[in-house]
Order: C-alpha cells, then structure tokens, then sequence
C-alpha cells in the first residue's frame, strides 16, 4: 500500500498548484513499497523585505514578524548598494559561533529547507538555531521556500538528498534575485540598483554552479575579509570554524598534498568497517574517558570487558577527546598492561612545545623529541608495574560521535610570537582548557595579545591526523581571570548550564496575576478545587536548609484512633503551572534541574514559580500533590494514598531550628509532637533499609561562610553538620518516592519515569580491598549490598574517627551512578536501586528543581484519576529522548556545584592566608600513593590535592607506600595509603595557565618544600 504524505497550506487546493512525487523505498525488512509525496503549493509565501511592493498584504507581512530592511545592509565594503545573506547548511553546521556573534549583524534569509537539514543533521545545531531565528539582536527572516511554487523544488531520478537540497537552495536565491529587481522597478523614484543576494557557502561546487546560474555567492571567510576594516573585523575572523585548508591557506594545504607533513596517528577506520567490526565483536565501543592524572592515559569500558580498556600514549589514543563515543581494538592478551602509577603533567612535559605546525624552532622541541620523551614516560611507568593486575589494553580506530563543544581555555603566554598589544597579525597559539581532561587546542588569533590573562571560549573544529593538537576558533572572551564573574560564567559555560535569562514564549506561560495570584475560595467557580482535598487545617511544616526559598516538600504526623500514624508529605504542584508541550516546559526539559552554586542558584523554572507560587511557604495557601499513609507506631506501612490538594504550612524550619524545637523538653505544642513523631517514624524508617541492606555512604560535605557584607567574598570553610531532622526528612522522602515509583509503574509499564542505581562490578573495589587488607587488615565484602554495609561498619579505627568516614568516601567513588530510565526500555531485573537496596525507586519530591519530578507528577495525577496523560509520555522514545538529556543535566550540576565549592575554597584559603599571615595547615590523609607524589584529602576542607616530589623517591606499588629521602642523617620516610598527615596549602597562579590552583606541601611527617 503506498504511503502518502500531504501537506495543505492555508489556501484552497483548487487555487494551488498541485506538485507530487512517486518514487520507491526499502523498508528495513527489505520490503519494497511506492511512497507518493503531495504538496500544496502557494504564490503568496512573503519574501520579509520592508515594503516589497509584491508582497504587500500577504500573509505574515505583518508586525508579527520582524521583517527585513529594503536595502538589507549596507554596511559591507562590497556591497555598497545593500545584500541579503542567503546562507546554506553547511554553514549553519560548521560556523554557528560566527551566525550566533552580537557582532555579525547581516540581514539573513533562513531557507525552511536549510532549517529542516540541519535539524536531520544536528539536533543541538538545530535548537540553537531556533534560538537564533527568536533573537531580538538578529535580523532573520524564515522564508518557506518548499511551498512556494517558484521556489519548491521535486527531488528528480538518481538525484541524492543533498544534491537536491542544495539546488533548492540555489532555486530560491536566484528568485530572490529576480524578485528584488523586480520589487525595486516598481517602487517610483528609485533608481539605485536592487541590493544583492548573495549565497554563502564553503562547498565549491555548489559555488560554481551558482556563479553559472548568475547567483552572488562566496565563501563565509570571503565575505568577513571583505567586510570594512573596522574593530570588529579582526573578532569575526577569530569566530571562523576552520574548514577545508585549500579554503584558508594554500600554501598549508599545497605541503599536505606533497607528503611533506607525516601523519602522528594512524586515520580512522572507515563508518561501515567499524560498525561491522562492533557487530561481530573484533571491535568495541565505549566512551573515552581521560586520566585526570597522566595525559598519555585513557579509559573505554565496554560491555566485553569487566575491566576497562586501557589506552596508553597518544598514538593508541589516536585523538580521542574526554567523551567521545569511540571504537577500540583490543591488543593480544600478551600485550595487555597496567596504569600506570605517576603523575604526568601535560603543561610540563609539553612547556616547550611549538604552536606553529610544521615550523619548527632551535627553542622549541621537535615532534620527535616530545614523541621520544612521551615514550620513555610509559616505559619508564611499564617497568614499574611487575605486581600489578593488567587490564585490555587497545587502541581507538574511529569515533561514533564526538564530544566536541566550546571550552573555557587560557591562553599560554608562552606559545605567542608576538606579544606587543597593538599587533593584530595572525599567529598561532595554544589554548589550555581549564579541564585537566582535556589536550591544548592550536588556535590562529589576531587578539593573542590582549586575550592574555583572561579566560576565553574556544571551539574545537577538528585533528587532523598530521597535528599533534586539535584545531579551533576563539569564540569569545569571558573576563579575568581569577575575577568571580569571568569564575562563575566559565564555570557555568564548561558544565554546559544554560543560565541566559527566561525568553519572553516562556514568561508568557506564568500566571497573568503574577505576585498576585492565590488559591481561589473553595466556593468559587475555579476547577482548581475540582478533584483536590483541603489539607489546610493540618498542622504541615517544612525543614529546609537555612534561607531557602524554592521549598519543595512539607511533612505532616498525626496519631490515629485505631493506634496507628497519619504521616503526610506534601509536595509542590509544579505540573498544575507548567503544562506539557509549553514553551515553559520545553525550557524546563531543556534545562533539566536547577543548578545550586555557592552563591547563587540557576533556577530550572522562573523565580515566579520556584520561590514563589510553587514554594510551600509558611501562612500562605499552596497547591500541593500528597502522599498520606496509614503507619503503625513501629513504621509498618498499612496503606498509601495520593491526592491533589491544598495545604496552609504552620512553619518554616531550618534544620538546627527543627532540632532545637525537638530536643527542648519544655516545648510540647502539637507542631513539636508532630515533629516528634515524624523523627520517631524515620528512626525505624531508617532502621529497616539499614536491615534490608542499604548503604550509608559518605561523600565530603563543606559549608563556605560568605562575608556579610555586598562582596560576599568567601572568609571561612567548615564542615556541614548533620542533624536527626536532616535524617527524618531524608527517610520520608525516600518513602515518598518509592511510593510513588510503584504506583506509577503499576499503571504505565511501559513509560514509567523511574530511577536505578545499578551493582557496581565486584572490579571496582579491588584497589579498595587490596588497600584494606594490606593497611589495616580489613576485609571488604562486596558482594551484596547487605554485605558492603556490614563490612563498612566493621571499617573502624579507634584512635581515628574520621577514618571510617574516609573509607566510605573511597567506597562511594567504586559506585556507578544513579540515573533516570524509562520502565519499558530495561529488564524488569534491572529496576532496582543498589544504595537504598529498593527494588523500584524514582523522584517525585523536588519537581521546583528537577525535571525528572515533573514527569513522574503527571504520570501519578493520571494514575490516579485525577488528569488525562498528555500523548508525550504514552512515547517510550520521548521519555527515553527527555531522560537522556535530564541525566545529562544532572550530571553536568553535580560537577559544576563540586567546582563551585572547589572555587571558593581556594577563595577562602586565600583570604585566610592574608588575614592570618601565613600559609594554612591542614589535617590530611593519605588516599593514593604515586611513584613521584601522594594524593591527599583534606576532610575539614572537602578538599582533594597532590603533593609531589622533585626527588627520586623509593615506590611500592604493591603495598602502597613511598619512601621519601629526609636528608642527610635524618633516615627516609616511608608514608602509606591511610596515613594521616599535615600539608601546607596555598593557592598560586599558574603561570602558563593564569589560573589558580591549590598547591599542597607536605610538612609532617616530612617537609617536601625541598623536595
């Protein structure tokens, strides 16, 4: 049976012209079926142009979209009489950072063909471009050249996709061609020539063709060099995407051709031989993972393999960057190997190394010596490692996917040429990302002199197999460095958070009331009480962090007659303000979960609704989704129940307040008893996931005091304090969730937005165990849960509290993570969350501040009656397509919050050495021995560092420890993982980098400040 496919316009078919298309498909079956495509076509499509004399009262032609100036623009050096640009796909796809420039200011014909290829091509691509055609600093106008009847064009025998998107593109730039001219002859008086329309496009065939149909057209580089020499010349060049060399530098490109440049790395294989490969197992694919530790490692875990495989020197890394999707060959198990254990720095192995490709200097090291001394590194590692388990080891072969994106870099003041401010000659210089995962990117500026010394973004484009480095663009300049808001946007920007303002489509979607709004009178005619239950005479709280203002969930206890416990956990009706398929909850979507910094939050929803409308203030009326059970004194749950509903909080307590309030035997009032009994209820809570195997892990946990003052500038670090109400809070959120998990899974199978904590491999613990039962004659039992948390509390050291806290640190970094999934696209063995050793588990309670929570809300009002299930989440693939990028959010705001505390540490320390006079000294312990350094945590600090040493130093690989030479009659030291110690910490700049950095000394049991 053919499939059709018809779209109507607004006109009539019997006023358009009719254009279809037969042709034939194979489905994936191998079926053969007739396809018959039909569009109606129209002649009244607008062209945008500011008084067209053609286009006046057509459709659009109105002030609902901003339409383009008459003349477009004039401010071009070669176009003295006005152009538009037309550009193609490609250059949507490759010069993105350019189109997207405050600066780049041309009046743009967006092509719905363009808009609909690169939508096919990049989805990223495609939404930022969507966000570029909204940009009130952008003149775009989005011409529908596929409906069009001059324009539209049929895909004809043997012509591919692209060969026929390209000459619907050439189609609609020569008719605006015509219709410009046409349009100028008949406006009365005007005798200037029409402006031009000119084609851009970086593909050279394409140009030919349409310089041989009398088209204007050049390459995107051509048009910015041709532009007038003004300040901003110099800054749209930099924005350039490097694309094909016969394009950028003749000369560069000539020496490529002859052979004179040898490849540094083997070419990728090719798409159909990897795939093939993947398929019958000789290949395997997995995300590359850098060492943070030493540049010339690399991880791939892939299924075949319990342990990752190990890639080492740059040549088996064959340009794989942190995050790639990549394939990998393993080596014969002969050739197998093992980490190794040393510190390799990338800024100091690499100092000298020269910016400038293929020119090479007496000061600066040649490809083969760096190569040469990389390799002596790995040997020299190798050597060592006589005791160690080894582990698949491979090489990449080719990327699935890159991770490529713009990075927060530094320039390194020691690759420039030429530092003179005024000079704006092009040089090459390296770019070093603030990420130690990362390789130094080659870039080719005129802005490497006044870029010194600030933090900049920068675009990788591409690595070449003949560059040692990739290649990229200088996006923009983000301020100082070291200076807070250039910190907190590079921090932002290198944890891709999007924190632009809320767009006008999303504000749109608040309430019209604003501050204003409140629960309208039960007795009113709102269908806001339809199906809601007054909540409002409960004696509800809620317990929070100090100053917090998007309060998500309040609590509720209550004694029964029957003997039994009311308890109640009252959650933000998030989903009655933000609808599906809104612009609000497309943002939502797209930012995943607020973002908590040290000093500030970026918010996931507008403040109106986070701290506001949604949050479950004290004396105020809120709409609120509850989870009520019926409890026994002992915590047995009798019975659960949900219910849309309006509550009225009593109180707002912090913890501290709530545990006063607790523990004060001369309060006795109901909201205290209230309190009481949901700390009694969590108690036994908490006492049966214990029983049943979950783990109480740790992780480090500091509070950064903030000057009172408008500065805000960090003064002090401590240690959070954990208190009972930070417990019973915690377990009856827990319930809640797992609550809720089986409700909704019970009634949506298949689309059920869960979240698991997958077993760890009993792999990840074996530097762990090994550490223990070398160290401290420990035992560590992984293998159940259960197992892991009764060992864990067998962790103990007397004289050393801290210690088992220590230990469950390191045990929590053996874990995987947590993640959001969709029911019906795992096995139903695989549901279960490993910590809380709960067999079904997801997030209903903060849907102020994650995504996730918002889906799991509409999945339980239709659960229980209460609404209809929007279309989107009956899709498997929508919510497996939603969850994917909400686990990517939540991922990216862990990292990025770490990093913020990491930040105004390094502040705190600094402003403590200042006002104390001297360096701070700090408590550490011992978590990692290197055969040149030690890794230590400072738990007081929540701080992680290395201390290294210039000497030769005596390691043991095999029981962890490192002999350190004390001096002359002073005897050696020995030091082993689990060793306290005492460090001197400073913070420094580096000076190739312009960042700052926490650098610790050892100064007990030895001093390493000479070392």
């Amino acid at each position: 049976m053919p499939e059709i496919t018809i779209t109507i316009r607004k006109r009539p078919p019997e006023e358009a012209i009719i254009t279809q298309r037969k042709f034939f498909k194979k489905t994936a079956r191998g079926k053969v079926i007739k396809v018959l495509r039909e569009r109606y076509l129209r002649d009244d499509v607008a062209c945008g142009i500011k008084n067209c004399s053609l286009c006046s009262g057509f459709d659009g032609m109105d002030s609902k979209r901003t339409m383009l100036p008459f003349a477009g623009d004039i401010s071009h050096a070669a176009f003295p009489e006005g152009h538009y640009v037309l550009p193609d796909t490609n250059i949507f796809l490759s010069q993105m950072d350019l189109l997207e420039s405050s600066i780049f200011t041309p009046s743009i014909i967006l092509l719905q063909t363009v808009i609909e290829e690169v939508r096919h091509r990049s989805l990223p691509l495609y939404n930022r471009l969507k966000a570029l055609t909204k940009s009130d600093e952008k003149r775009i106008w989005v011409f529908y050249n596929e409906y069009r009847s001059e324009t539209a064009v049929v895909r004809e025998e043997n012509e591919t996709p692209n060969d026929r998107n390209d000459r619907g593109i050439r189609t609609a730039a020569a008719w605006y061609t015509s219709h410009l001219s046409l349009a100028r002859k008949q406006l009365r008086g005007k005798n200037k020539k029409a402006p031009k329309v000119l084609l851009i496009t970086e593909d050279a065939a394409n140009r030919r063709k349409a310089e041989a149909q009398g088209i204007s057209t050049m390459s995107i580089r051509q048009y910015v060099e041709k532009m007038s020499e003004d300040d901003k010349k110099p800054q749209l060049l930099d924005l350039l995407t490097a694309v094909d060399e016969d394009e950028i530098e003749p000369t560069r490109a000539s020496a490529a051709a002859t052979g004179t440049k040898a490849s540094l790395y083997s070419e990728y294989l090719p798409q159909a031989m990897l795939l093939a490969g993947i398929k019958s197992g000789n290949l395997h694919q997995g995300h590359f993972n850098a060492n943070q530790y030493n540049y010339l490692e690399g991880e791939v875990s892939t299924p075949a393999f319990n342990k990752p495989v190990l890639l080492q020197g740059r040549e088996n890394m064959n340009r794989a960057v942190h995050g790639d999707i990549v394939v990998v060959e393993v080596f014969s198990e002969s050739e197998w190997s093992a980490p190794a254990d040393e510190v390799v720095d990338q800024d100091t192995t690499l100092k000298h190394d020269d910016a400038e490709s293929g020119d090479e200097k007496d000061e600066y090291e040649t490809e083969d010596n760096v190569l040469s001394k990389e390799r002596g590194l790995l040997a020299k590692g190798k050597a060592k490692l006589k005791v160690k388990e080894k582990q698949p080891t491979g090489k990449v072969v080719g990327v699935i996917k890159r991770n490529w994106r713009a990075y927060v870099c530094h320039i390194d003041s020691t690759s420039l040429t030429s530092s003179n401010p005024s000079s704006l000659s092009l040089q090459s210089v390296f770019a070093t990302p603030v990420s130690r995962f990362l390789p130094r990117i080659r870039l080719r500026t005129r802005q490497a002199p006044t870029l010194l010394g600030q933090k900049i973004l920068v675009t990788v484009d591409r690595w070449e197999p003949t560059s040692r480095y990739p290649e990229g663009h200088f996006v923009r300049a983000l301020g100082k460095a070291e200076s807070k808001e250039a910190e907190q946007e590079s921090l932002l920007l290198e944890f891709e958070v999007p924190y632009r303002p809320f767009g006008r489509a999303v504000l749109d979607c608040l309430p019209k009331e604003g501050d204003s709004w409140v629960v309208p009178p039960k007795d009113s005619d709102s269908k806001i009480w339809e199906g809601r239950e007054d909540l409002r005479n409960l004696l509800i709280c809620s317990i929070d962090p100090p100053n917090c203002q998007d309060i998500d969930d309040a609590l509720h206890a209550r004694p029964l007659p029957n003997g039994n416990v009311e308890a109640g956990v009252h959650i933000a009706d998030v989903s009655h303000f933000v609808l599906a398929d809104t612009s609000m909850d497309h943002e939502a979507a797209a930012r995943g979960t607020t973002v908590y910094l040290v000093d500030k939050r970026i918010d996931m929803l507008p403040g109106l609704l986070g701290t506001n409308l949604c949050s479950l203030r004290p004396f105020v009326e809120r709409l609120a989704f509850s989870a009520i059970w019926e409890m026994t004194p002992e915590a047995e749950v009798v019975n659960v129940r949900f219910t849309k509903s309006v509550i009225a909080s009593k109180a707002a307590f912090t913890y501290e307040e709530a545990q006063l309030r607790k523990d004060d035997p001369h309060m006795q009032d109901e909201l205290t008893h209230s309190i009481r009994l949901l700390n009694s209820l969590a108690q036994k809570l908490k006492a049966g996931r214990m029983a049943a195997g979950a783990l109480n892990l740790a992780s480090p946990e500091v509070k950064i005091q903030l000057d009172s003052s408008e500065s805000s500038d960090p003064i002090d670090v401590e240690q959070k304090e954990m208190r009972e109400t930070n417990s019973l809070v915690e377990e009856f959120m827990l319930l809640a969730n797992i609550s809720v998990a089986k409700k909704i899974q019970e009634t949506f199978p298949q689309t059920s937005v869960l979240r698991r904590h997958m077993p760890p491999p009993s792999s990840n613990f074996e530097r762990l165990q090994d550490i223990l039962l070398k160290r401290r004659g420990m035992k560590l039992d992984v293998s159940s849960s259960g197992a892991l948390a009764a060992s864990l509390d067998q962790c103990v050291d007397p004289e050393e509290p801290a210690f088992n806290t220590l230990v469950r640190i390191m045990a929590t970094r053996c874990m995987l993570s947590a993640e959001y999934f969709c029911s019906g696209s795992v096995s139903r063995d695989t549901f279960g969350h490993y910590g809380l050793a709960s067999p079904i588990y997801t997030h209903f309670t903060s849907p102020i501040r994650r995504y996730a929570d918002v889906l799991a809300h509409r999945q339980l009002a239709a659960a229980i009656g209460y609404a209809s299930l929007h279309g989107s989440l009956h899709s498997k693939a929508y919510v497996e397509r939603v969850l994917n990028v909400v686990n990517h959010r939540h991922r990216m705001a862990q990292m990025a919050g770490r990093a913020s505390v990491e930040f105004y540490v390094g502040l705190a320390l600094k402003s403590r050495n200042e006002r104390e006079k001297a360096l701070v000294v700090e408590e550490a312990f011992v978590i990692r021995t290197f055969r040149n350094g030690l890794g230590v945590f400072v738990s007081k600090l929540g701080l992680e560092g290395l201390v290294m040493f210039k000497r030769d130093t005596q390691f043991d690989p095999e029981n962890y420890t490192i002999t350190i030479p004390s001096g002359p009659g002073k005897g050696d030291t020995t030091i082993a993982v689990f060793d306290k110690v005492f460090v001197k910490i400073e913070v420094e700049k580096d000076k190739n980098t312009q960042r700052g950095r926490v650098k610790m000394t050892l100064v007990h049991p030895v001093d390493s400040s000479g070392l």
